[in-house]
């Protein structure tokens, strides 16, 4: 095995990827859309013809399948189940910080240019509803202006709330969120993440990483179905925030099926208070499988074979004339994506799809978004395929 990847990655891919296996594709568009893995597929299969044929599903298809996706999804980035929502994309995460934090008018809340649409319309769109300044930084470069935003939390008394990406979906590059949720914190200052580009790729783990709250989608490094996903509330934070959207599921009373008609608003004390009407329970099967994979695998496993696979593109990257990195070099400043500028970036992605690699081009530069089921084997063939 080389080191830092996965041990026996051949069996990995025979038994959870075998399109892979077969050589019928490249999939190295992670950060667009992950690929299921054959538990997850056999898994949602199976509920498939439960769901088509009610009569065969039973207790154990309900509530038990949610309360395993919090835990899975808690264990997945070091939280109590009790501080899990599920949802079914990063949005729904994003918007209930915007519309639940206590921010009113006078205050400010930092977001950063660069970031993608999820984590700017709703907060843009919160702020029209309730009265505060939401305000994009300039980028510095192709990342986040880490010292701006530091500048601005530490002298602008103004400022009640952050809210970045943990890793930019076109270049790649990977905020400190230690350093940004230590300062927050430290004035009382909400910080909010979107994460959906990172965890999968990198671990982040709550215990230590000061995040107020936390939006990811699962369809994307944690290869799960669309319509799969969760949201982070810290738990000291839960009972004093108002659900922005009532979900009949939601309150503390709702585990009763056979008094419906005793309506008690009093939310759930956990986050299931931020859980909006029915779960698709298909997806959520799917993603349990997956996040199941992950936790089999490691964590630390899967970070240090995704590195390894980035470094090669990255030490390519930065070897070879023509090609502009656009992702950090430092792997400190990186999670899975490598963003990179070619003399013509048309032609060249027009040749990767002409040899089934997959990817994607985001704002001017191929984006290559391997990960922890990929081998070095598939990177030299990526790299052989850009003609250089």
């Amino acid at each position: 095995m080389t080191s830092g990847l996965l041990p026996d990655l051949d069996t990995l891919r025979t038994r959870e990827f075998p399109w892979e296996a077969r050589g019928e594709a490249i999939h190295f568009d992670h950060a667009s859309v992950g690929p299921l893995p054959q538990r997850a597929r056999d898994a949602v299969d199976a509920f498939g013809v439960k769901r088509a044929e009610p009569h065969r599903l039973r207790a154990e298809d309900f509530n038990p399948i949610l309360e395993r996706a919090r835990s899975l999804s808690a264990e997945m980035i070091g939280a109590n189940a009790s501080e899990i929502a599920l949802t079914t994309n990063t949005s729904w995460g994003v918007n209930l910080a915007a519309y639940s934090l206590p921010l009113g008018p006078g205050d400010i809340v930092l977001g950063s240019e660069g970031e993608f649409p999820a984590n700017v319309y709703p907060w843009m769109a919160a702020a029209r509803a309730r009265g505060f300044t939401f305000e994009l930084l300039p980028l510095a470069g192709s990342a986040t202006d880490e010292e701006a935003v530091l500048r601005r939390v530490e002298g602008d008394p103004r400022v009640k709330g952050v809210a970045l990406s943990w890793v930019s979906f076109w270049s790649g590059a990977r905020i400190d969120l230690s350093r940004i949720g230590t300062a927050c914190r430290a004035r009382g200052i909400w910080f909010a993440v979107d994460a959906i580009q990172g965890i999968g790729a990198a671990r982040l783990d709550v215990r230590t990483m000061p995040v107020d709250m936390l939006a990811c989608g699962a369809q994307k490094w944690l290869c799960s179905p669309w319509g799969s996903g969760f949201a982070y509330v810290r738990e000291g934070l839960i009972a004093s925030l108002e659900p922005p959207a009532a979900g009949w599921l939601a309150q503390a009373s709702s585990g009763d099926f056979g008094a419906f008609l005793d309506y008690d608003p009093a939310w759930h004390m956990d986050a299931r208070r931020f859980e909006v009407g029915t779960i698709p329970y298909q997806d959520i099967v799917g993603m349990n499988e997956s996040l199941s994979l992950f936790l089999e695998l490691g964590l630390e496993p899967v970070e240090r074979h995704v590195r390894t696979l980035a470094d090669r593109l990255v030490a390519w990257a930065e070897a070879t004339p023509g090609i502009r990195l656009l992702t950090p070099a430092d792997p400190a400043h990186r999670a899975g994506i490598v963003s990179v500028v070619t003399s013509d970036v048309h032609a060249d992605s027009k040749q990767l799809h002409a040899t089934q690699v997959t990817h994607s081009v985001r704002e001017g530069a191929i984006r290559l978004a391997p990960s922890f089921h990929n081998t070095l084997d598939e990177v030299d063939r990526v790299i052989g395929a850009l003609g250089r």
